[in-house]
This record gives C-alpha cells, sequence and structure tokens, in this order.
C-alpha cells in the first residue's frame, strides 16, 4: 500500500456560495473550514492547498444560539497598560457581521502559515445577499441544519 500526495497539477479549486442565512455559526464556520482545506475532496494532502474558494453571504442573519449574542465578547489588547477592550458580539455582528464569521472560521482551522493564507485567499464573507464574484460561476453549497 502506498499514501496518495496530491500533486499541484492534479489540484482543482472550484468555487462554492453559503448562504448564511439561519445557520448557527459554529456549523457554519466548521463547515466553511473543511471546504476551505479541501477536507471534503477524496484528494485531500494536509501540506498543500486543495480547497475551494468560498462565498459567504447573508453574514448578518447567522443564528446564534442561547444567550451568545449577549455574553459573548470579542478581546483586544491595544498595547498598553489596561487598555483592553471587549466588544460584544452584537456589536460586532451590527457593525461587521464578516469579521464575525471569518474569525469563527480561523478558530477551527490549523495553527500554521498556511491557515492564514487560506483564509486570507479563499474566504469571501459579505454581510448582504449579493456579491462579486458572478464572473467565477459560483455553485451554491447547503450546509445541512437540523431542525
Amino acid at each position: 500500500m502506498k499514501t496518495y500526495s496530491a500533486k499541484p497539477s492534479e489540484i482543482t479549486h472550484d468555487w462554492l456560495v453559503v448562504d448564511a442565512d439561519g445557520v448557527p455559526l459554529g456549523r457554519l464556520a466548521s463547515a466553511v473550514a473543511q471546504l476551505i482545506r479541501g477536507k471534503h475532496k477524496p484528494t485531500f494532502t494536509p501540506h498543500m492547498d486543495g480547497g475551494d474558494f468560498v462565498i459567504v453571504v447573508n453574514a448578518a442573519k447567522v443564528k446564534l444560539t442561547g444567550s451568545k449574542i449577549d455574553k459573548k465578547t470579542y478581546f483586544k489588547h491595544t498595547g498598553y497598560m489596561g487598555h483592553e477592550k471587549h466588544t460584544p458580539l452584537r456589536d460586532e455582528l451590527a457593525k461587521h457581521p464578516d469579521r464575525v464569521i471569518e474569525r469563527a472560521v480561523f478558530g477551527m482551522l490549523p495553527k500554521n502559515s498556511l491557515a492564514k493564507q487560506k483564509l486570507r485567499l479563499k474566504l469571501k464573507v459579505y454581510g448582504e445577499a449579493t456579491h462579486p464574484h458572478a464572473a467565477q460561476q459560483p455553485k451554491p453549497y447547503t450546509i445541512k441544519v437540523s431542525s
């Protein structure tokens, strides 16, 4: 038995559109992270960029369960003593819904330099239902949500 390792000439990158309307944030982030890494393909190779480009639309309509919308905060330190900034999820979702999804997807990716490259190049998040990537002819991708 030999382990298969994909060659760069064998890798194809598709464009997929994911609608975040009514999808829980964690399920959305884990599904998008798997698409970006390429784990859904039989040619998955961990050290190569074999994933697809993912466009997330309706980011502002993502679903949050429980009381996360009020209790969850994002932490940032400015570098000065005592200058900690805690931004509630409700405010971040209202101002920058794309950052909420980008941060959730980044948390699902492995912590290495390839993950940062994949996130910056392959993930496109938009708060509304329109996106400027019609020329790439993206295919719709649905995330299964149990009711």
